[in-house]
């Protein structure tokens, strides 16, 4: 069963359902049914404007009866679920169905507690803010991410990836492959689902050394590196590592470190609740006064100023 959040990605969620259907024609049986339910409303909207009209409300469901739950996410859906829907989610939980999440509906499930100690993914601009409310969550750099009885996808293409890994899993390789013919699938999935999300520290037309720094400031943003440590982790000379940040990044090593904790805050400010001074000390600032000084240089706006952040 999905369920659907309000402006939910329409795209992930018929890639998701396309790849069910698409099963049960290749194996020319009912390998799976579904269904679709809400967090409440009778007709939920997708990110395109799309009414769906579901068969029911999440909370009304019987949980002994569910194989596999997925939570359909999007780019503005809404992440913070009333006590009911979490309550039915644990129930469901409770009963060994399989809990799966597109886009960011990873958030729902975290804030359950039903991704504490798993590996999950979710869409980059919401990864920030679950991975800074959420710690004990394992989330992971890749587009499809499967772990135990839990699955999640990052967004709206990776979401059928996601469900061949089910089908693959559950029935074998035959009927992914027949899947993949009629839906033109060119690219198959790894056998564990993982495809890597490469970010601007995995760009393999980068040299080596400079994708080792740049890592190295994405993996330490609460508190940040020396430059010259970071140098000496590559095993470079800072001279050569100013070269390598001026040709292929145009901005020197510390400017750009600067320019990705503030980025950092700035999805947190958009993201979530935190404070201003927690938000600062979580990207590597001293203090709230030189964050708000060095975000107001570099996006020509207080945080403060920032949909979501409040002051202490």
């Amino acid at each position: 069963m999905f369920v659907l959040l309000e402006r939910f990605s329409v795209m992930a969620f018929t890639g998701a359902v396309d790849a069910i259907v698409t099963a049960n024609l290749v194996a020319r049986e009912t390998l799976y049914r579904f269904e679709t339910y809400s967090l409440g409303e009778s007709t939920v909207h997708s990110d395109l404007g799309i009414g769906i009209s579901v068969d029911g409300q999440l909370t009304a469901l019987d949980a002994k009866n569910i194989d596999i739950l997925i939570v359909c996410g999007g780019y503005r859906a809404g992440l913070q679920p009333r006590p009911p829907v979490v309550a039915k989610l644990r129930e469901v939980a409770h009963h060994r169905a399989t809990l799966g999440s597109l886009w960011n509906g990873s958030y729902l499930l975290a804030h359950a507690g039903l991704l504490d100690g798993y590996a999950c993914t979710v869409h980059p601009d919401s990864r920030a803010g679950l991975e800074e409310t959420y710690p004990r969550v394992r989330l992971q750099p890749h587009p499809v991410v499967i772990d135990r009885d839990r699955i999640s996808s990052a967004g709206a293409s990776s979401a059928l990836s996601m469900m061949l890994a089910v089908l693959r899993h559950h029935h074998g390789e035959e009927v992914v492959r027949g899947v993949e013919d009629i839906l033109a699938c060119d690219r198959p999935i790894e056998d564990q689902a993982e495809y890597r999300l490469r970010g601007v520290g995995e760009d393999p037309c980068l040299p080596s050394a400079l994708r080792t720094v740049l890592q190295l400031m994405e993996n330490n943003i609460e508190e940040p590196l020396e430059i010259g440590d970071l140098a000496q982790h590559a095993s470079i000379s800072r001279r050569q590592m100013d070269r390598l940040f001026k040709r292929y990044m145009n901005a020197s090593p510390s400017r750009y470190y600067l320019e990705t904790r503030l980025t950092r805050a700035r999805r947190l400010l958009q993201q979530t609740n935190e404070s201003i001074t927690s938000i600062a000390v979580a990207c590597g600032f001293s203090n709230a006064s030189h964050f708000s000084r060095c975000y107001r240089e570099f996006f020509c706006v207080l945080p403060s100023q920032v949909g979501g952040a409040r002051r202490n």
